[in-house]
């Protein structure tokens, strides 16, 4: 399928301060109007936003039990890890973006709200550095961040599943399998037990 998905153009600073972090505080309003593509495309009536996506998976960080794990941080990763999504968008697989232009646009949408919004602020240099981390994987807390962000889509789809009588199973297998942390598998494994008992019933 061919690129039909409009980028809208970077933000252009006015080098005033006040007025480009305003402008990056109402960016990030995208995040809470934009609905996740995934449902979207299996016409989910009233589909979650990337926002409602990043507050229950900061929640679920907050109920882990692991304490080698620096919990705070992960509540915060978990709440700018989709931000370059509030310039890009939720860029779904079927739209014939390859992973690199994904990558590169997101990394275009983060140096625009760090240095051209946030003008390299401590707060912009945080935000920054903890999106890079949950990119690159190479920590516990990115790596446990990500398998939050696949439970908290199976999660969703159940729910969709229960309430819409949808049919999501996709979802369910691009996620709960490759979840790697023990506790978040068990979370997966008490999602799946209640989904079969639902599905028999």
């Amino acid at each position: 399928m061919e690129n039909t998905r409009d980028f809208p153009p970077l933000y252009a600073p006015t080098g005033d301060p006040r007025k480009d972090r305003l402008a990056f505080f109402h960016l990030i309003e995208k995040l809470k109007t934009q609905k996740r593509t995934g449902w979207v495309d299996n016409k989910i009536p009233n589909p979650e936003s990337i926002s409602d996506h990043m507050y229950r998976m900061a929640v679920l960080a907050m109920c882990s039990s692991d304490r080698n794990l620096d919990i705070s941080k992960c509540v915060m990763m978990c709440l700018v890890h989709d931000l370059a999504e509030a310039h890009v968008g939720d860029i779904a697989p079927r739209e014939g973006i390859t992973s690199e232009e994904k990558r590169r646009r997101e990394e275009e949408a983060m140096h625009n709200i760090v240095h051209d919004m946030l003008h390299g602020s401590p707060a912009a240099q945080q935000i920054e550095a903890l999106w890079k981390e949950y990119e690159e994987r190479q920590t516990p807390e990115a790596r446990f961040v990500k398998d939050l962000d696949r439970f908290e889509m199976a999660a969703q789809a159940s729910e969709y599943e229960r309430d819409h009588n949808a049919s999501l199973q996709p979802f369910f297998d691009s996620s709960l399998p490759n979840l790697q942390h023990p506790e978040v598998q068990g979370w997966g494994r008490d999602l799946s037990e209640e989904r079969a008992h639902r599905n028999s019933s």
